[in-house]
Order: C-alpha cells, then sequence, then structure tokens
C-alpha cells in the first residue's frame, strides 16, 4: 500500500489582490452571512491584524482561507475555509497547523472558534485535529450593522 503524498501548501498573508478569491472560497463554504458584509470582514482584520490572515495556495490558486487573531488571552480561528474539492485531502489540516505554531509561538495557551451547531462536516473535522467542544454558550452583539 502506498501513502498518499500531500502537495505542499504555499501559506501566506493575506493580500488585497487576494479579495475577490477568498470572498469566493467563503461563498462556496457557505460562510457568507446576510448580516456579515465580507468584504467590511476583511477590511477590518487588515487594520487590525493583517499578519494573523492566511491564504493557501496550490499551484498559485488559492484553496483555503484562516483569520486567526490572538488578544493576549486567547486565540480566535474566523474564516476557515478550503474549497469543498480540497477538502478532505489534507490541506485544512496544513493550514490550521500553520496558524496554530503562530499562535503558539506568540504565547497564547489555548484557541477558540464557533461552528453553527447545523454544520456536522466542520464539527467532524474539529474532532478529528484535537479540538474539543467547550462547555460554554455563545452571545453576541452587533455594535455596527453591515
Amino acid at each position: 500500500m502506498t501513502e498518499k503524498t500531500l502537495t505542499e501548501l504555499n501559506i501566506r498573508t493575506y493580500q488585497h489582490l487576494d479579495m475577490e478569491d477568498v470572498i469566493h472560497i467563503w461563498k462556496e463554504c457557505g460562510l457568507i452571512r446576510s448580516w456579515n458584509n465580507p468584504k467590511l470582514d476583511i477590511q477590518r482584520k487588515v487594520k487590525t491584524q493583517n499578519d494573523l490572515f492566511f491564504v493557501a495556495e496550490l499551484s498559485n490558486r488559492i484553496i483555503a482561507t484562516a483569520m486567526f487573531g490572538y488578544d493576549g488571552h486567547r486565540g480566535w480561528l474566523n474564516y476557515f475555509a478550503v474549497l469543498p474539492q480540497f477538502q478532505k485531502s489534507g490541506y485544512g489540516k496544513q493550514l490550521l497547523e500553520f496558524g496554530e505554531k503562530i499562535l503558539f509561538d506568540k504565547g497564547c495557551p489555548k484557541i477558540n472558534l464557533q461552528i453553527r451547531a447545523d454544520n456536522k462536516e466542520a464539527i467532524n473535522f474539529y474532532n478529528a485535529v484535537g479540538y474539543d467542544e467547550d462547555e460554554v454558550i455563545s452571545f453576541g452583539k452587533r455594535l455596527i450593522e453591515d
């Protein structure tokens, strides 16, 4: 039996020219919601922690995105997405481990993320890569309407 060789991703920080590709990935992965303007979400991230906003390329094509954050207490992961045709290939795990290492190197003790309760594929993915469900309730309050 031969082992599947995974092509190494080129993971780099987001650049303005990536916007349309990034938004396309988010749409393909069902991450866009009517109350979140993706262009504004990108602009906000770029203004605060652009160094933690990553895209992953395969053969010069962006196939995945991840917005990491660190507030000095906890790390966060948002807009983690891999184009559907590249899911279950190990590329998401590569991107996730890349971001985890960056946060670890910054002294981040824990990463939090939120998943919609009906997103079973995402729940299964995070379970498979070592994440556990926290016994918490997530609250939110919109300060700016998009």
